[in-house]
């Protein structure tokens, strides 16, 4: 009965991330908005009954992918300065 609330907030919060993502005020703060977009993605996939899914999504996408994104931002930065 309450999942309904959690599947509604969940989707909410993926929403406000997406915007916060491409809206953000510099790269360093859309990379980190990207690293939460990817952790509550793997929270919706859990709530869909993939776990496989979810477990990818967190590892790939938090994990490899924000070092990555990370980085970059950092190059990026010290090349602009």
């Amino acid at each position: 009965m309450i999942w309904w609330l959690v599947d509604l907030l969940l989707v909410a919060a993926l929403i406000g991330l997406a915007w916060h993502v491409v809206r953000g005020g510099s790269l360093f703060r859309s990379v980190v908005w990207f690293l939460a977009y990817g952790l509550f993605m793997a929270l919706a996939w859990v709530r869909l009954g993939a776990a496989d899914v979810a477990l990818a999504e967190a590892a790939i996408g938090a994990g490899v992918t924000g070092a990555l994104l990370l980085a970059a931002a950092r190059q990026m930065e010290r090349r602009l300065e």
